[in-house]
């Protein structure tokens, strides 16, 4: 019986019948650059099995209710806070991960977890708009330009609380992560009115709408439009005048996650210098790996829109994790999205 089974697993293994481990990961859509989830997959003989969402809630609201069986995700700072103080994280083992060393000082420093106990950073943008140059010849950069009514029904703004409401209080001069509830009953009646004038709320297929010219203006994150000016050079990014959010995004192993030792070594893989310069140049982000920098093109590296200047740092705002305040936020988007 015991050669009978020696047998049976060398049949097994010589016919590639052994299921290799799989390593589930939840990302945001076009945020990795595939050839390096290939090299993973080789030189850890494993397979990389990827889901993908368009908002952090849509992605905290399927992993609450017990959804996915994932392994590593990318949560934006704000909601890994809630996800910890829920326990649907685990500490991370940072001595499987000494890539880690290479982690830019400056943004870890604006991120709540510096210490990395729960979280990886993995890349930072800011938001802001994209628009067709030809379609818009006056353009302005300013979050007002979604009051125009001539541009009615060709923009759009993202499906997303904290990014859309909190353009409309920076618009008024407002914090991003303002509380006071009269500023925020402003800020609804802004976002309001903006509605009446796009096309719909969309975080997920704006990108490939500014490349059909089916929209001529969004609301969008830096990396996203950036990948498109590559295949439509007619297209542009700016910040607007007003400030906008840097949005860091994090590796996390949720509680639940069953190939714990895979995704420390995908985390450790990703902060790869070499890896790392690889995505930048995919994902047109900022992975906040310092060793990385000096490995990509100029062009890249002196990209203002990835490598953001210190007077436009200055107008921004990273978005906080609120507590019960987080409510706030809810309730006025629910109140936005009923509205005529």
């Amino acid at each position: 019986m015991k050669r009978l089974c020696l047998a049976l697993c060398s049949f097994l293994l010589a016919t590639g019948c052994v299921r290799k481990p799989a390593l589930h990961v939840y990302n945001w859509t076009d945020y990795m650059n595939p050839d390096l989830i290939a090299q993973f997959e080789a030189e850890f003989d494993c397979k990389v099995v990827r889901d993908f969402y368009d908002s952090n809630e849509a992605m905290f609201a399927k992993i609450k209710a017990g959804g996915g069986g994932y392994d590593v995700i990318f949560p934006s700072g704000y909601m890994i806070s809630i996800m910890r103080q829920q326990g649907m994280l685990q500490t991370l083992d940072l001595s499987l991960i000494p890539n880690l060393k290479h982690i830019d000082p400056l943004l870890r420093s604006l991120i709540s977890d510096s210490a990395m106990t729960y979280s990886v950073p993995y890349m930072a943008g800011s938001t802001g708009i994209g628009y067709l140059t030809s379609r818009i010849p006056d353009f302005e950069p300013t979050w007002n330009m979604f009051d125009r009514a001539a541009l009615k029904g060709r923009m759009t703004l993202l499906n997303d609380m904290r990014e859309t409401i909190g353009a409309a209080l920076k618009s008024l001069g407002y914090s991003y992560n303002s509380v006071d509830e009269k500023e925020l009953e402003q800020a609804r009646d802004v976002v309001i009115r903006w509605k009446r004038n796009i096309a719909k709320f969309e975080s997920d297929q704006y990108k490939n709408g500014l490349v059909s010219a089916e929209f001529v203006m969004t609301h969008g994150f830096s990396g996203d439009v950036l990948q498109v000016i590559a295949e439509n050079e007619g297209i542009a990014f700016v910040v607007p005048q007003e400030g906008t959010s840097i949005a860091i995004d994090e590796m996390v192993i949720p509680a639940t996650a069953t190939q714990v030792k895979l995704a420390h070594a995908f985390i450790n893989f990703m902060h790869r210098p070499e890896v790392a310069a690889a995505n930048i140049e995919y994902v047109h982000y900022r992975c906040p790996n310092v060793a990385a920098y000096a490995l990509l093109p100029p062009a890249v590296r002196n990209d203002p829109t990835i490598f953001l200047p210190d007077a436009v740092l200055q107008r921004c705002e990273v978005i906080k994790d609120l507590g019960e305040d987080n409510a706030r936020f809810a309730k006025i988007w629910d109140e936005i999205k009923a509205s005529e």
